[in-house]
């Protein structure tokens, strides 16, 4: 490989490295949603890996064609940063979507109660919340236990959120959809030099290093956050925590729009 290419391709693995660092979007929204959605730390990075490389490859496809077309670098970062812009609104969006999800599973998963009158006058009250089956066992003890009031009534401790269902995976989707918008800014003008030289085994090079470098970025920083948050317990905000995330979510792609992260 000639000096020049080299020095090319050593500077797409940086600036693959610093681009990512920086940006929260690459990393924050995968942390607070694997937190919220309980996922595992296999598919956390499965996950990740999937968003970055559509990251990197769809930036680098239209950086090809561009040059294929005779577009200029003038009008490729314009293309660039509508793509961003399009993206942390869309971010935005999901966000607050999401937290409005989290809002409304909280309001269901207020624990109450209900009471029971039986047939030999018996009474007994049980609580529960939604985010479990309805259901309860009515056992034989209550048939011989005095009336209880609403006070005596045992109320059981509320069991973990459940998984969003539906709208996390919605939320998953948009997420990858963010990353196939979002744009690699400092990627194309690292392209255009050798495309337009028709030096395709360079233009690989730098798109395999710049995206070798942004993608591993993102899954060591993931790796930190998701074990960073993996043992600690907030039971004051788990019944608010799908709605927290939406809100990170949010906050991220206002970042992104604000200091063009």
């Amino acid at each position: 490989m000639q000096d020049s290419a080299l020095i090319l391709v050593l500077t797409a693995a940086a600036l693959g490295f610093g681009h990512t660092l920086i940006g929260v979007d690459h990393s924050l929204p995968f942390v607070v949603l694997a937190k919220a959605e309980r996922w595992s730390l296999k598919r956390l990075l499965l996950v990740t890996a999937l968003c970055g490389l559509a990251h990197v490859l769809s930036s680098a496809l239209i950086g090809t064609l561009g040059v294929g077309l005779g577009v200029t670098l003038e009008r490729l970062q314009w293309v660039e940063s509508a793509r961003g812009g399009l993206a942390s609104v869309v971010l935005i969006g999901l966000g607050l979507a999401y937290a409005v999800w989290g809002v409304y599973r909280s309001m269901r998963g207020a624990n109450h109660s209900h009471a029971h009158a039986h047939l030999d006058g018996t009474l007994h009250a049980h609580g529960h919340h939604h985010q479990s089956e309805h259901a309860h066992a009515h056992l034989a003890v209550c048939a011989a236990a005095p009336a209880l009031s609403g006070a005596e009534a045992v109320q059981p401790a509320a069991g973990p959120i459940a998984r969003a269902g539906k709208a996390g995976t919605l939320t998953l989707i948009g997420l990858f959809l963010v990353f196939v918008l979002g744009p690699c800014e400092v990627l194309i003008p690292m392209l255009v030099v050798p495309a337009y030289q028709l030096n395709w085994p360079a233009v690989i090079a730098v798109v395999f290093a710049f995206g070798l470098a942004t993608i591993g970025t993102m899954l060591g920083l993931v790796t930190i956050g998701y074990l960073g948050l993996q043992h600690r317990t907030m039971p004051r905000l788990e019944r608010h925590l799908t709605a927290l995330t939406g809100l990170s979510i949010a906050a991220t792609g206002i970042a992104m729009r604000a200091f063009g992260l």
